[in-house]
């Protein structure tokens, strides 16, 4: 078992789904961390949930990133701890600089709200330990269009930091398998060592059949069998 934070901001809409996922599969409430409060400094996964932080003024992502609890988790991040960002959790991520490229409006323009399929890229991180390629977990969000610049996106691919990518149910990475317009179908990545992952779909509504899929809860078994840092 590892001991979770879960970070509640205001404008957090799937910290009770997470809290969920946490105590199911790994048999151990997780604590709630306010934005204002510290972070607990004897957690071992910190995840930062999806919804609407702040209201997503600004730009999503931009403000929580300032919160007090964001220093504790910045430091967690840096010792090596344990890090999942999911959909607004992942931009708050990327805002914090804890993994690099930006986060644009889907190529639509529209909340998009469905069932994708997730080829794993990098098997044997903390996130990935399992054997299973094709994954199918929903996708809730208007702003999960993932950019970077041409050469960071190279040296994403050389330093294996793609871990996620949007795919068909065969596996192919086509435009049409694309629910947001990300480049190079990117649906998650993580930093250089691996103890840090953001991704827009959301393992933690995808633990059970009875919900559509348990695929999701693969990560989350994956991390809980893990250790603490990296």
């Amino acid at each position: 078992m590892l001991k979770t934070a879960v970070v509640v901001f205001p404008g957090s809409n799937c910290e009770a789904d997470t809290e969920r996922a946490v105590e199911l599969l790994n048999e151990q409430k997780p604590v709630m961390a306010w934005h204002k409060d510290p972070l607990p400094n004897d957690v071992d996964l910190v995840v930062i949930p999806g919804g609407f932080s702040y209201g997503d003024y600004l730009r999503a992502g931009a403000i929580a990133r300032f919160s007090p609890v964001m220093q504790g988790v910045i430091e967690h991040a840096k010792a090596g701890g344990l890090v999942l960002g999911i959909c607004n959790g992942f931009q708050i991520l990327l805002e914090a600089g804890l993994l690099p490229g930006a986060m644009m409006k889907n190529s639509g323009l529209h909340f998009t709200c469905e069932w994708v399929h997730l080829r794993t890229e990098r098997h044997g991180l903390p996130f990935t330990q399992f054997e299973q390629s094709i994954l199918k977990i929903p996708v809730a969000h208007a702003t999960g269009n993932y950019y970077a610049e041409p050469n960071l996106y190279y040296r994403l691919e050389e330093q294996n930091q793609i871990v996620f990518r949007y795919c068909d149910e065969n596996g192919n990475a086509t435009k049409e398998s694309n629910p947001n317009g990300s480049l190079g179908n990117i649906a998650g990545i993580c930093n250089e060592t691996g103890n840090v992952l953001g991704m827009m779909p959301h393992p933690e509504r995808a633990i059970s059949q009875d919900l559509g899929s348990s695929d999701g809860a693969l990560i989350w078994k994956s991390l809980f069998a893990s250790t603490a840092h990296i």
